[in-house]
């Protein structure tokens, strides 16, 4: 029977062929979604690494970019955390390069001994953290034990860890990327796996570099996190934002809470794969009626040859179960042509984002939708044919 299915398909290839193209190519598309989809779900399902509770964002807005700053920068940066602390609402503040649920980031590839390795760095005070609720997983923060060391000190996350230093101890280490040009970088510390962007952000490697306070001689960080008690409302902030700006009259502030910064992030994520998974639905709604109508009008096309079939015995779950089995290896040569594409990307490591366990979930996620809906579409046309009585094919021309 088989075989026989494969014959008919094969027998009507030309006219065939452009619905093995439409299905290769809704494939491809749903695919994509899938994967995006099961990747965001299997990103929100890990642990984030920080906590957003009760912390705020503040922008400082100095004049210049972050390449250009003067020495005083430094010294007003401290003033400033100074003055936060000192009200009974702050259990912390800790200035930060780029915030968590913040946008852009300094990435860094860099390559020693034929060995490279992608990372993402952020620059931290002392204080973050406690601020944000870091677990270290071996090693220790910086700390003042840090200000005379004649090396700078890194924290880096558990991933970093694996892919550089494999299943040895990095605690105390030199990070043989950074120790060129006479300057030395060792890693005092590691912290359980950390992820800025949120909970649909993927786990990468990370690296704190540690700001000192009142440095004139490596720029300050620009922005702030402020952890602040439960039941701080927003009247303080308007009393703090009055307070730094007259010491700091240059530069401009801006306080933001990071469960807010953590909901706008959620819905631009979920708004881009909602947008992509609206476009395949309509897709796979065009699919569907397209494969409804090209079986219909094959059934219609083909009412000798079912009737033929049923004079010689054939009863309708024949007609029926041939109608479908047509479809389903109509449809099974244009996903062969989809999934050996699909397969090409993991082996050319050009997703190296996405793990196998995602990507495989995502291929039989996308199978199983394409074969329901080419089942669905073929229904109602088998079903017609079932309809097909033997004198209709002797009255036939």
């Amino acid at each position: 029977m088989i075989k026989h299915l494969f014959k008919l398909v094969w027998n009507r290839k030309r006219s065939n062929f452009l619905l093995m193209l439409e299905v290769f190519a809704s494939f491809l598309i749903l695919f994509f979604v899938v994967t995006l989809g099961v990747y965001f779900a299997d990103n929100y399902r890990q642990p984030l690494g920080f906590s957003y509770d009760n912390v705020w964002h503040l922008s400082t807005g100095r004049q210049g970019s972050d390449d250009i700053w003067v020495p005083e920068d430094a010294t007003t940066l401290e003033q400033v955390i100074l003055a936060i602390k000192s009200n009974e609402e702050v259990e912390g503040v800790a200035g930060v390069h780029t915030p968590p649920y913040g946008f852009g980031n300094r990435s860094s590839v860099n390559e020693y001994n034929g060995r490279e390795v992608a990372m993402e760095v952020n620059e931290v005070t002392d204080e973050f953290k406690d601020v944000m609720g870091l677990q270290l997983a071996a090693g220790r923060w910086f700390g003042k034990e840090d200000d005379g060391m004649n090396w700078h000190p890194l924290v880096i996350n558990q991933r970093m860890a694996r892919e550089w230093y494999g299943a040895e101890d990095p605690v105390n280490k030199k990070f043989e990327p950074w120790s060129q040009d006479g300057a030395e970088y060792r890693v005092i510390g590691v912290v359980t796996d950390f992820r800025k962007d949120g909970e649909f952000a993927g786990l990468i490697n990370y690296v704190f570099d540690r700001r000192r306070l009142g440095d004139p001689e490596r720029r300050p960080p620009r922005d702030l996190v402020i952890k602040v008690r439960p039941g701080t409302t927003v009247a303080f902030e308007e009393r703090l934002l009055t307070k730094l700006q007259e010491i700091a009259k240059q530069w401009s502030f801006e306080a933001e809470l990071l469960s807010q910064a953590r909901e706008f992030s959620l819905k631009l994520r979920l708004g881009f794969v909602f947008g992509v998974g609206l476009v395949a639905v309509f897709l796979m709604l065009m699919v569907g009626l397209g494969l409804v109508g090209v079986l219909w009008q094959n059934v219609t096309q083909r009412t000798k040859e079912i009737g033929l079939r049923r004079a010689k015995g054939a009863t309708a779950g024949d007609i029926h179960r041939q109608i479908l089995g047509e479809l389903l290896v109509l449809t099974s040569f244009g996903l062969i042509l989809g999934v050996v594409l699909v397969i090409q990307f993991p082996l050319l490591d050009l997703i190296g984002f996405i793990s196998t366990k995602v990507y495989i979930r995502g291929l039989l996620v996308s199978l199983v939708i394409i074969y329901g809906l080419t089942i669905a579409a073929g229904l109602y046309p088998s079903w017609l044919a079932t309809k097909v009585q033997p004198a209709e094919a002797l009255h036939y021309e």
